[in-house]
């Protein structure tokens, strides 16, 4: 029963151990009831992700990391959102279908892998068709990745740092690259090289995203020159600047 994965939490790389299913919470600040924070299209994340209708995003409240630069702050450290069944998350799902989405995006996803993996396995029994996007901040245990095998097409995760000293800084994670560099592999092992539709809209594939941080270009090149060796062409990278 994968709902078990609760009574003991290592879903991620935090490996905290706290019973969920009980009410309790891990670093991630979340028990075992599904929460989200919003529903919708979007129409900015990659051109090959919004297309010209949009991404089908929902955001779900919590994270494993807890940036010091977050940009979704509110949701992700402060929790905000609302608390939603697995039932609720499958509608959703059918509902940002019919508004015309290119995909379902599930931004920040890895502490609800059980309740997503049951969600998304009743949506496509009722029709769902859109590729999936696993949306994540890279910081994520290889064992629950497996769990998702079949069911996400593309992989949009961050590689944020090589430096463990930049993790420990900025994200409260050393072990940040150990983490985020074999959860890579494991997203590559499952979707393999792009495969994209005639608009330009990808159906299958790996995008990683990097945020350049002040003052840290020489780690930020570290981040590239490791993906390109790891990866060369199999992927495409996503460089962004909107630090806050």
């Amino acid at each position: 029963q994968i709902y078990d994965l609760f009574a003991d939490c290592t879903l991620c790389p935090r490996r905290c151990h706290v019973n969920r299913l009980n009410g309790e919470t891990g670093y991630c600040g979340q028990t075992a009831t599904l929460r989200a924070a919003r529903a919708a299209l979007h129409f900015w994340e990659e051109p090959c992700i919004s297309g010209v209708s949009g991404s089908g995003t929902v955001f779900f409240s919590g994270c494993n990391l807890r940036c010091v630069f977050c940009q979704n702050y509110g949701i992700a450290q402060k929790g905000s959102g609302k608390e939603i069944s697995e039932t609720r998350l499958c509608e959703i799902f059918g509902d940002l279908q019919k508004k015309g989405a290119h995909n379902i995006n599930l931004v920040t996803p890895s502490h609800f892998i059980p309740q997503i993996i049951d969600a998304l396995t009743r949506a496509k029994n009722a029709g769902l068709t859109l590729p999936i996007v696993y949306n994540t901040g890279g910081y994520e245990e290889v064992t629950s990745l497996r769990l998702l095998d079949g069911l996400v097409d593309i992989y949009l995760p961050d590689l944020k740092y090589v430096s463990s000293e930049l993790g420990a800084r900025f994200s409260h994670a050393p072990d940040y690259f150990e983490k985020a560099s074999a959860a890579l592999a494991e997203m590559f092992r499952q979707v393999g090289s792009p495969i994209f539709e005639t608009s330009s809209l990808m159906l299958r594939g790996m995008i990683v995203r990097h945020l350049v941080l002040p003052g840290q270009v020489k780690d930020s090149k570290k981040v590239l020159r490791y993906l390109h060796e790891a990866y060369g062409d199999d992927i495409y990278v996503s460089i962004m600047n909107q630090y806050t």
